[in-house]
């Protein structure tokens, strides 16, 4: 990774639409379940960089946040945790809830298990084997049906991921990429689900050739397709990096290549994804990002609240940054006109491989994001 990003390192809509799975309820509860996340916290507000079902990491350079003006702030609010849908799923396989459960006297383990493990959280996919990952999806996607709950599935596999750095890997070629998704694809069966689709893959293109940039942003518009052709329920986001990456127009400019702007493949973007830019900030980028986009007017944009709530470190640091506390609570619900979801991508307290191995989970690090 470079300079501008937020990565991960993980394993395993219009905002009526969304909204309207809520059925106007919050509810305390629905839990956290990533199994990883595998990208690391990319860059910052500079230029550009050249982020199995697993549990999570991130990697890129944060820079400071552009500042939002005092109307578009006010109409933000505070960065607090909001009540959980209780529609959204939370998986119950994942790396802090295998340490809760392993350590009930740990004088941590309340703090820990009360305000990150109780969460909602997506699930990463990331084994780019095709005969795996139908399997893999159903299991979640099946577990959510039965609670009739809202999964949110990261599909992580594409070629050259991350650029060749922490979270490097993904399919061997957009070929078996293509086939990678279509595994995928058959096992979202028919219900509501939330798809972030490949993190970093199109703010992080710009370390690819021309040519190989335009293969990959037509692999991610026919992804997008068949991921909502198999499931009309299914929302697919696309990458939009975060406020303090890319200008808005320019990252518009790529999303529309990659078939974000589609009513077919898309409905919308997704941004913030294991960095810490503030909710503020990422409204204000999202709704630039969108109407630079076109497209339908439904088209929404979801952002990765796990942990900003203490805003982007000063200094532009991206790996486990000390300070950093978890932002708003997962929700269907935001209240925010085309912002569709609050959602925790990137499950708290697992490493960006600075307090622990990539994707590992640090109990003092989700401490230290949950006590904050």
């Amino acid at each position: 990774m470079v300079a501008a990003a937020s990565a991960v390192v993980a394993v395993a809509t219009v905002t009526g639409a969304i909204s309207a799975l809520d059925g106007g309820r919050d509810a305390d509860a629905a839990k956290s379940a990533a199994t990883g996340s595998p990208h690391p916290d990319r860059r910052t507000a500079e230029p550009r960089p050249s982020p199995t079902v697993t549990k999570s990491l991130s990697p890129r350079p944060t820079s400071p946040s552009p500042s939002l003006s005092r109307s578009a702030a006010a109409s933000v609010p505070t960065q607090q945790s909001s009540t959980v849908s209780a529609l959204l799923y939370r998986h119950p396989d994942s790396h802090v809830l295998d340490w809760v459960r392993a350590h009930p006297a740990d004088p941590r383990t309340p703090v820990i298990a009360s305000r990150i493990a109780d969460r909602p959280a997506a699930v990463w996919l990331t084994d780019p084997s095709p005969s795996t990952i139908a399997s893999r999806v159903r299991a979640v996607t099946s577990g959510a049906a039965a609670q009739g709950r809202v999964p949110v599935l990261v599909a992580y596999a594409i070629p050259d991921r991350d650029c060749g750095g922490a979270s490097e890997g993904g399919a061997p070629d957009l070929d078996a990429y293509d086939r990678w998704i279509d595994a995928f694809a058959a096992g979202l069966g028919s219900g509501e689900v939330v798809v972030v689709l490949e993190p970093d893959s199109i703010a992080q293109a710009g370390c690819l050739s021309a040519d190989r940039r335009a293969t990959r942003l037509a692999s991610l518009a026919r992804a997008g397709r068949v991921l909502k052709a198999a499931d009309p329920k299914a929302r697919v986001y696309y990458d939009a990096g975060h406020s303090g990456w890319h200008p808005a127009g320019e990252q518009a400019a790529l999303l529309r290549q990659a078939g974000a702007a589609s009513a077919a493949s898309s409905d919308g973007i997704f941004s913030n994804v294991s960095n810490f830019r503030t909710t503020a900030d990422e409204i204000a980028y999202d709704r630039r990002v969108l109407d630079a986009l076109g497209g339908p007017a439904r088209l929404g944009a979801v952002i990765d609240t796990s942990r900003n709530g203490n805003g982007a470190p000063p200094d532009g640091a991206w790996c486990d940054p000390a300070g950093r506390r978890i932002g708003r609570a997962p929700t269907l619900s935001t209240g925010q006109a085309r912002i569709d979801a609050y959602l925790w991508v990137k499950l708290p307290g697992e490493s960006d491989g600075c307090q622990g191995a990539p994707g590992t989970f640090s109990p003092s690090y989700a401490y230290a994001l949950a006590s904050s």
